[in-house]
């Protein structure tokens, strides 16, 4: 079996925009990744895309951790996020060839499945309605008494578990300077107790702070939302060292990794014992990586939090790695979408009670309904 061809489908997804890799084979075999990029890099990652394929055609797709290797010291002189996103694309592409030319999901190439189902959390809870209710259709959040009733909603859906964001009333923290502490943590505490009044004490809730407070922020907000006993806090950072500080100051636990695509980039913070839970995003590591990462984890006696703020596809691919790893705690989706979400995939996640069940079809148990992806052309940053 050789690769005949490595083709990037962009497809509008309201916030942003989805990047797929579409890898196609002289035996008719089809494999999908995704490596979805919302913050304004699309050009930069298609075409490291179309890069990497002149060194993949007529390889064997099989080979995967082969051609990882290469693809990783291709690109080593420019090595970052954008180029080890399309690598991670293409790889998930490249796993799904090979799951589905031995006819089982993908999950049993690493003696999985680990479990049938994988507990949810409703992810970015409340971010969109507060920012693109009119682009996804979804109702607005304006006020603590729209937290309220996301919090019912989220309840009433059989969902145990939401994370939300610490600037949903507050706009954009981009726009916001990182001194400007107060306003935050007022906002943060007044979202964290409505969630909490409206959802009660059986629903865990997480607050992702992503890079809006610098350490003495992060140490007021810390001691602000202690009374709610939330799951973790989780924080976007490169430096290990001033993770861990903010992890010694704070009595809840902290989960990060989000922004981090290699093993060589997780070790630091494993080995200092930087963070509670490591978040692991496999459309930006792709799954060799995720892989590689859980077992590091799994070696420091820590669970992965997986997680996927993209399509329907990222979700079978994050299912698929929580069920081929031991020390997955708990698996993130975004609810809110693109109303076109579901049309764009032949299968929809298979979702009951704030459980996923994991896919049974040979690969990744879904493919991308390409016609539908036509419908829905990308237009460019929205800024």
């Amino acid at each position: 079996m050789k690769i005949t061809k490595v083709e990037p489908l962009l497809c509008d997804s309201a916030w942003g925009v989805w990047v797929f890799i579409k890898i196609q084979t002289d035996e008719g075999i089809t494999g999908y990744g995704e490596c979805s990029d919302h913050r304004g890099f699309t050009f930069g990652l298609v075409g490291c895309i179309k890069d990497l394929e002149l060194a993949l055609v007529g390889q064997d797709p099989r080979q995967v951790e082969k051609l990882y290797s290469d693809m990783y010291r291709l690109a080593r002189q420019a090595l970052g996020g954008v180029a080890l996103k399309a690598i991670a694309g293409i790889d998930i592409a490249l796993w799904d060839i090979k799951a589905k030319a031995l006819g089982v999901p993908l999950y049993e190439l690493f003696g999985g499945p680990y479990r049938n189902s994988i507990r949810l959390y409703w992810g970015h809870c409340g971010l969109y309605r507060a920012r693109i209710p009119d682009l996804m259709q979804i109702p607005p959040l304006k006020t603590t008494e729209d937290i309220f009733n996301l919090g019912k909603e989220v309840v009433s859906r059989g969902y145990t578990a939401l994370k939300t964001n610490a600037t949903i009333l507050t706009g954009d923290p981009t726009r916001i300077s990182r001194l400007i502490v107060r306003e935050k943590v007022e906002s943060a505490q007044r979202i964290i107790e409505t969630f909490r009044e409206a959802v009660g004490d059986k629903v865990d809730i997480c607050l992702d702070l992503s890079d809006s407070f610098n350490n003495d922020g992060f140490i007021s907000i810390s001691k602000a939302i202690e009374p709610y006993n939330l799951m973790w806090l989780e924080v976007d950072t490169n430096n290990p060292e001033a993770l861990l500080h903010m992890k010694q100051s704070a009595r809840t636990p902290i989960c990060s990794g989000g922004i981090l695509c290699t093993t060589r980039a997780y070790k630091p913070f494993l080995d200092l014992r930087s963070m509670d839970y490591a978040m692991v995003e496999v459309a930006g590591c792709g799954f060799t990586e995720s892989k590689r990462i859980a077992s590091l984890a799994d070696t420091n006696e820590m669970l992965i939090t997986p997680y996927n703020a993209n399509s329907h596809l990222s979700t079978f691919i994050t299912a698929h790695l929580c069920a081929s790893v031991p020390n997955v705690k708990i698996m993130g989706i975004d609810v809110d979408g693109a109303p076109w979400k579901d049309d764009i995939v032949t299968e929809i996640p298979d979702i009951k009670d704030g459980y996923i069940n994991i896919p049974a079809k040979p690969g990744l148990g879904v493919e991308l309904n390409e016609k539908e992806i036509a419908k829905h052309p990308w237009l460019g940053h929205r800024g």
